[in-house]
């Protein structure tokens, strides 16, 4: 009879993992990304207001250099004389054409007829208007426009009547602007009060009288008729010029034919 051999044990077998080697993932290169360059904000430029002085300032200068000129070929009396003679020509000019149509105007009108009455009828007038507006001087003048004359016809001072300034003839327009000025406005009919600048003969005698403020109105009153005027003049100005105005108007009809 056989015998059974026993079973031989076999140790187990241990299934011993086998390590894969790891996977490298294949890394993926992205392309560089280029830095945008940022675009510079143009921003809008304020408007420059540029105000052109070249032009200004070099005829400043040019001038400036004229008068030095002027000043540095005046190195005698007679050049100087020669300078005056001419600014005041020029003056003349310029004021006579600024103001052209008036005196135009007042030169077609009294061409025609003279309304300023004679001297006897106008001392009364001229006494009473002393008298009422509490004047210093009163002095009445003829004028001729065409030849630019005044003629002085009376004169009243605080003594009363003064036949000193009788028939003084003197340039109508002249270089004083306050009674070229005063003119002008007396031939549109108005009547003009300003402070007294001793400029002629007549207004310094008024001076001397102690006058220092003065009313002139036309001969007429009215507006275009110029056939001379009425210079009233005060110590101080008056506090009511309406009332001397007034005033002066009247008497200024009252001489007029």
């Amino acid at each position: 009879m056989a015998t059974k051999k026993p079973p031989v044990k076999r140790p187990p077998v241990k299934n011993t993992p086998v390590k894969k080697p790891p996977v490298k993932s294949a890394s993926v290169k992205k392309p560089p990304v280029k830095p945008t360059a940022k675009k510079p904000v143009k921003k809008a430029a304020a408007s420059s207001i540029v105000i052109d002085v070249s032009s200004s300032t070099k005829s400043a200068s040019s001038m400036l250099d004229k008068a030095i000129d002027l000043i540095k070929w005046v190195d005698t009396p007679f050049k100087l004389f020669e300078v005056i003679l001419l600014a005041s020509v020029f003056f003349f000019g310029y004021f006579a054409w600024d103001s052209r149509t008036a005196i135009l105007e007042a030169i077609t009108h009294s061409s025609k007829v003279t309304n300023l009455k004679e001297v006897n009828h106008l001392i009364p007038v001229a006494a009473s208007l002393q008298k009422d507006l509490e004047a210093v001087t009163v002095v009445v003048h003829k004028a001729a426009l065409v030849v630019n004359t005044r003629t002085t016809m009376l004169s009243f001072g605080p003594k009363g009547r003064d036949n000193s300034l009788d028939g003084l003839v003197s340039s109508l327009f002249n270089k004083d602007p306050g009674r070229n000025a005063a003119i002008v406005g007396m031939l549109n009919g108005e009547i003009v009060c300003t402070k007294l600048e001793g400029t002629s003969k007549s207004s310094e005698w008024e001076a001397k009288q102690g006058a220092t403020f003065v009313c002139r109105g036309g001969i007429p009153p009215e507006i275009g008729d110029f056939d001379g005027y009425i210079a009233v003049g005060f110590k101080t100005e008056p506090a009511d010029l309406n009332v001397v105005k007034t005033r002066i108007n009247l008497a200024s009809s009252e001489m007029s034919q």
